[in-house]
């Protein structure tokens, strides 16, 4: 089991290996994405229909995973929204005193135990890929944990692979202390400098382009090697150079550009979801540069206590605008986003 700690490539991580896996008839595969407007009910429910409907065509599991969809159809009929928000299209009667107490944290194990047990006798594995790990409700976190855990400890065949901004392993921690014994926590930030210049050239050079040294090396300095920026500055630099070899004054004449094209779509994006109050905080936290800060500083930066302040840093760590690398410390979640605060806002108030 994976949880991994992402700093803005999760979405890619995930839809990668679910491309790995979209051809083996063994692996029953879903990627999903945690947000604020979706439950995890509603983001798990059409994939372990479809799953259950496939697992009940194989013989040896056909009456587990029948038992699977009465199951489902109970608890959907159990919890505690409008079950028009879900088209689920079961017509059969629900399994009367399974997964159907409307209690997340009971049900949801129990359902995962009846599904790992169909697949297993289907030969056949689940895995289910979630990003944005840092969108479910402290509820819900513990319940999918519970249900990895349920399964795990009865060698059935589901997977989870989750990501999320680098807060889920305290998430994951706070929810569960067997957590840390369950799952990986790899954390994938910034590329390598192989990995970054494969990125840059390799691309370039199937179309007969090339990048030099010298503007390779300022690429990787501007965008500190995170991938999306990687794209902008090489894409921007390739577009302002008049031949086929791009040099540092292409990429340095291509900035400019990038950080505009960033400002009104990457960063103002990640802006315009914030409240004033939470907005200010961010601007108290660019003074400091790039980086982890003492949230003491940030609130002494806005001349008030920490306590007071305490709800809208949390609020900013649920919306992924920044994190906290360890105790005490604030840090944005992406590079540079302490310059365009900067930008955006000349002054805190």
């Amino acid at each position: 089991m994976i949880l991994v700690g992402l700093r803005g490539v999760g979405k890619t991580v995930l839809l990668n290996r679910i491309n790995q896996l979209a051809d083996d008839e063994n692996f029953l595969s879903e990627f999903v994405e945690a947000h604020e407007g979706k439950t995890l009910p509603e983001l798990l429910i059409p994939f372990l229909r479809s799953s259950l409907y496939k697992l009940s065509t194989t013989e040896n599991a056909k009456e587990m995973a029948r038992k699977g969809l009465r199951a489902l159809k109970g608890f959907v009929n159990s919890i505690k929204f409008s079950v028009n928000q879900i088209e689920i299209g079961l017509s059969i009667e629900p399994e009367i005193g399974t997964a159907d107490s409307g209690d997340l944290e009971a049900d949801l194990p129990e359902l995962f135990l009846i599904i790992g047990k169909a697949a297993k006798a289907a030969n056949k594995s689940i895995i289910i890929l979630i990003d944005e790990l840092q969108y479910l409700s402290a509820d819900e976190f513990s319940a999918l944990i519970m249900s990895i855990h349920k399964v795990n400890q009865n060698n059935l065949p589901i997977l989870l692979i989750g990501a999320g901004l680098p807060q889920i392993l305290g998430l994951a921690g706070n929810s569960k202390s067997y957590a840390e014994r369950l799952f990986r926590f790899p954390e994938i930030g910034a590329l390598t400098d192989e990995d970054a210049i494969k990125a840059i050239r390799n691309p370039a050079a199937s179309e007969g382009v090339t990048f030099d040294d010298e503007a390779v090396s300022e690429i990787l300095r501007l965008t500190q090697k995170y991938p999306y920026f990687l794209q902008q500055w090489a894409y921007e630099s390739w577009n302002i150079a008049s031949g086929t070899n791009i040099e540092k004054a292409d990429v340095v004449n291509a900035t400019d550009l990038a950080v505009a094209e960033l400002d009104q779509s990457f960063f103002k994006v990640r802006f315009d979801r914030c409240t004033p109050s939470e907005k200010r905080y961010m601007r108290a936290l660019a003074d400091f540069g790039e980086g982890a800060h003492r949230s003491g500083d940030i609130a002494e930066k806005l001349g008030v206590k920490s306590q007071s302040v305490a709800p809208t840093r949390s609020a900013l760590i649920k919306k992924g605008m920044i994190y906290s690398p360890s105790h005490g410390d604030t840090a944005f979640t992406v590079p540079m986003f302490h310059d365009y605060m900067i930008r955006v806002m000349p002054s805190i108030d």
